[in-house]
């Protein structure tokens, strides 16, 4: 029971506000009928400075000197409670002197004044002691001015806000805008005739950095793809029908592009068929019979062929291509003949 109405003593202690116009006395008790034990904690306060400014900051200071034992706690104005002020700072409480058991605290509070007039402001403190709860006060009360600026309406004209004022337009505003403007174009001129140069050097336009890139011939295609089919390694992972479905469209498609055969849409038959008109080594014509052949039974009759049987395969396509592709004449120079 003692520590509920403890609890309730501190609650109603820390919402109470700090400063007011008079300072008030408890109810129905006045300060020379209170009994304070002679021990009890000595509270002291100062406010500095005294007078100040309507929005200015002073400091306000409790002092307590208690015995080691004993136990105070000092307002807590964190959360507001304080009509006419504002809390700027909440200091943490330092410790002045200490004899013996006799311990002297200081806590101070920065705050800001908004209401003119005189303020006088009690200091006080919650004291503790055993199933003791006591709001210790002050001897001496203090008193803190709040001015405020004086308006000599009488001596002193209030004129309206003037009007927005059209200067003069001066080319000195935009000077350094054009000076650059021209230094940038300059150097874009200059980069553009020494790229011009460069590229004539070389035999070429700007119409020619933007043109796309010639597509690659036939042969050159089916030499990257049959690389690629390499690399991949299909068979030896037991993918037989890929390869060879892989392996006879890359030749088709070198086909078709090479000779305008529409390879991609005929049966094995239909372009043993259509290369038969083609002029190209009997080798490579019987080669690439013998691998649509081998990849018809692969494709259709699943076919399980050796290990000899696909490299050779590979190795008849890559023949195949290398020996029907357009070979380039090397064209000697007169000076190397002589």
């Amino acid at each position: 029971m003692g520590g509920v109405i403890c609890a309730l003593w501190v609650v109603i202690f820390f919402a109470a506000p700090l400063f007011a116009q008079e300072a008030a006395e408890p109810t129905g008790v006045k300060s020379s009928e209170r009994v304070i034990p002679a021990n009890a904690p000595k509270v002291h306060g100062t406010v500095e400075p005294d007078s100040i400014g309507i929005g200015d900051r002073f400091l306000y200071s409790i002092e307590v000197e208690k015995d080691l034992m004993q136990e105070v706690y000092f307002p807590d104005y964190k959360n507001g409670g304080v009509e006419y002020y504002e809390l700027i700072e909440d200091c943490p409480i330092d410790t002045l002197s200490r004899e013996g058991r006799r311990l002297k605290l200081r806590k101070s509070y920065l705050l800001a004044a908004f209401q003119e007039g005189i303020h006088k402001v009690l200091p006080e403190v919650m004291y503790l002691d055993k199933n003791i709860v006591d709001t210790l006060q002050g001897k001496d009360t203090l008193k803190l001015l709040v001015t405020t600026f004086q308006i000599d309406s009488t001596s002193h004209t209030i004129f309206d806000i003037k009007p927005q004022r059209t200067l003069d337009f001066k080319m000195g505003e935009i000077s350094g805008y054009i000076t650059w403007t021209l230094i940038v174009i300059a150097i874009l001129v200059a980069l553009f005739f020494i790229a011009k140069r460069v590229l004539a050097h070389y035999g070429k336009n700007f119409s020619d950095i933007f043109k796309p890139a010639p597509p690659l011939p036939p042969h050159e295609i089916a030499l990257r793809d049959l690389r690629q089919l390499h690399s991949e390694r299909l068979w030896q992972e037991g993918k037989h029908k890929l390869y060879y479905s892989t392996l006879t469209d890359i030749l088709r498609a070198y086909i078709a592009g090479q000779w305008g055969v529409g390879a991609l849409e005929m049966t094995s038959d239909e372009i043993i068929e259509a290369m038969r008109g083609v002029d190209i080594p009997r080798k490579q014509s019987m080669d690439l019979t013998e691998i649509l052949r081998a990849a018809d039974l692969v494709k259709f009759a699943k076919a399980m062929p050796e290990a000899e049987e696909n490299e050779s395969a590979y190795s008849a396509a890559w023949e195949f291509v290398n020996q029907t592709m357009p070979q380039v004449e090397e064209v000697e120079d007169e000076d190397e003949k002589k």
